[in-house]
């Protein structure tokens, strides 16, 4: 029904031709990627993404190597002008040329802590780009059980804040910690010349920092794991009140509403306030305040004895004074990072999650004939007693077939086997005499239409609507299928008729006028199978007759399954088969079955 499904995303940029999906990871559409990632966990799936941009990685290294260095040289070179001020005080020219040296140093330090900023902001815009591409493409690709089962307001959650998250990680989060580090070993480095021993005090202070960053990462992961998941779990809630607002209304459900969602609000604040729990008894300020006191304490030892002058003290605990920007990253910067990390791995166990149908790209691509066989189906969902069991019938190409049966005996499901919407449990379902699972999945689905019971539109114009399933469709094209489904009259009462659009799911149409947009849409895809699941239950009886005629002048020359209560389009079908809790227990004619069926003779006496 959806056709042209492959090219959805022809307007991306140009993506590669490598597709790195894990053989493994079965998917109903796909599109090549970007580039191979590896998703076998969340650090080394950003880290094949970094290795990608690799230009922007080493500018961001050498941003943060050179910042970090350079820093180094303001605290050196005022402990050698003091030196010069207080010895030799007449020879300005080398005051000079200790500011010249220190406006050049600092110059270029600010163009390449530019280059720093500059490459971890595009690292981030892009990381999102591409995550929240491989996301959605990949979700896609989930089947319709995966989808069942997948909570919306979770899923946007991932999709949204989860994909923020990336990119923040990396600006201010990476780009704050790399920066950090350097700045961690360049005192290390600056005080050596100085005096060797003066190098103890920063090692021991960059081992004990590393020591306590390690620790707080280890306490921090959970935490802020379960500040991601409950943020799911808000999102979650919400989207379901918001989707099922009529029901909360209709049922003055709101008050029990807004209690579920404080509890839900309760949990992501107690995740958050732990989180900052954790933050506030952190405290990198200790550190550094024991570093510069034990630092200072050293350095004036050793200038009482005649090892170094005083510009070496000065210089020394300027260079201790370098130790503020790690302690002050510290507070929210590895914060970031795990918050970053804890995202990445909620999206990958989405992206991970196997489905269950393959879209088999080397599969049967025929015209489609419409002849149906099931044989000896079962059909079971991930839980309960079987939908389908032992089901077995032949549909002759062009037959219009019905299929009877009280609510919930199966006919639902029996209809979406054919698309594979979903996959049997055990048996064949067969079209023109190929197993279903050996079709290429988007041509078997291009040339089978199935209108549901429960009408999906998009919120866009009406011939958006019924032009979805076809690229290009011209606006004949589009009107002519309206008439047929005879939608073309109450589309041309609005004020922009085929412009018109609807709202979210298309409630600012009646259930009536939705079902006919969706007659109209599957007419356009002009499909070789054609299935109707209750689809004029909402039709009201002035317009029945005009829509049955449709549908039959529809039915012609296709093969057509009505899943239907509706004894008036019942008689007409050729054959029509009796479900009784998910066995094929009769078939035959409408004359037939009311003499040979009890089943189906009880579906008309109730």
């Amino acid at each position: 029904m959806q056709q042209g499904h492959s090219k959805l995303l022809d307007s991306n940029d140009k993506l590669m031709a490598t597709n790195s999906l894990p053989a493994q990871h079965a998917a109903e559409f796909t599109l090549p990627e970007r580039y191979p990632t590896n998703r076998r966990a969340p650090l080394p799936w950003l880290f094949s993404r970094l290795f990608h941009y690799w230009p922007l990685t080493v500018m961001l290294l050498i941003g943060a190597l050179t910042n970090g260095a350079l820093a180094t040289y303001v605290p050196v070179i005022i402990g050698d002008a003091y030196e010069v001020i207080t010895r030799t005080p007449d020879r300005l020219d080398l005051l000079w040329d200790l500011v010249v040296l220190l406006l050049v140093s600092q110059t270029i330090r600010s163009v390449l802590q530019f280059a720093r900023n500059f490459g971890a902001e595009w690292l981030g815009q892009l990381f999102e780009r591409d995550v929240r591409e491989e996301l959605y493409v990949n979700l896609l690709g989930k089947s319709m059980t995966f989808h069942s089962l997948q909570s919306v307001g979770d899923t946007m959650a991932r999709a949204t804040n989860d994909v923020r998250e990336i990119n923040l990680m990396f600006n201010p989060g990476l780009n704050l910690v790399i920066g950090a580090a350097f700045f961690l070993f360049g005192p290390i480095a600056a005080a050596y010349p100085i005096h060797p021993h003066l190098v103890l005090t920063p090692l021991l202070f960059t081992i004990a920092y590393a020591l306590a960053i390690w620790h707080y990462l280890v306490q921090m992961a959970p935490v802020t794991r379960e500040v991601r998941a409950s943020f799911g779990a808000l999102n979650s809630r919400l989207s379901e009140a918001l989707d099922g607002i009529e029901t909360v209304k209709g049922m003055s459900q709101e008050e029990s509403e807004v209690s579920l969602f404080a509890r839900n609000v309760r949990r992501f604040r107690d995740a958050f306030v732990k989180q900052g729990y954790l933050e506030a008894r952190f405290l990198p300020m200790l550190l550094m305040g024991l570093a510069q006191a034990g630092g200072l304490w050293h350095s004036l030892t050793l200038f009482q004895r005649g090892e170094l002058v005083m510009g070496d003290v000065i210089a020394y605990f300027g260079l201790l004074q370098l130790f503020g920007f790690p302690v002050f990253t510290s507070l929210f910067a590895y914060s970031q990072v795990s918050l970053g990390v804890a995202s990445s791995g909620r999206i990958l166990e989405l992206i991970n999650r196997e489905t269950d149908l393959d879209q088999n790209l080397g599969g049967q691509q025929a015209k489609m004939k419409g002849n149906i066989e099931f044989r000896d189906v079962t059909f079971t969902y991930e839980i309960g007693d079987p939908a389908l069991e032992n089901v077995s019938f032949t549909i002759p190409a062009g037959q219009t077939v019905a299929i009877v049966g009280q609510t919930g005996v199966g006919k639902t499901s029996l209809a979406k086997l054919v698309n594979r919407t979903y996959d049997v449990t055990s048996g064949q379902v067969l079209v023109d005499g190929v197993d279903v699972r050996e079709w290429n999945l988007e041509s078997l689905r291009q040339q089978i239409s199935i209108i549901e019971q429960d009408i999906f539109l998009f919120s866009r114009s009406l011939a958006e609507n019924i032009a979805f399933g076809v690229r290009n469709a011209s606006r004949e094209d589009i009107e002519r299928a309206a008439k047929q489904a005879q939608a073309h009259e109450f589309i041309m009462e609005f004020k922009d008729g085929y412009d018109t659009i609807v709202g979210d799911r298309g409630v600012t149409l009646s259930g009536g006028q939705r079902q006919r947009v969706a007659l109209a849409r599957a007419f356009l895809t002009d499909p070789a199978v054609l299935i109707l699941d209750d689809s004029t239950s909402a039709i009201d009886s002035a317009t029945e007759d005009l829509i049955q005629r449709a549908i039959y002048a529809a039915a012609r020359d296709r093969t057509t399954l009505i899943i239907t209560h509706r004894l008036s389009q019942i008689r007409w079908a050729d054959q029509i088969l009796v479900l009784r809790s998910g066995k094929l227990v009769a078939a035959g004619s409408h004359e037939e079955l009311m003499k040979t069926s009890k089943a189906y003779r009880r579906i008309f006496s109730e």
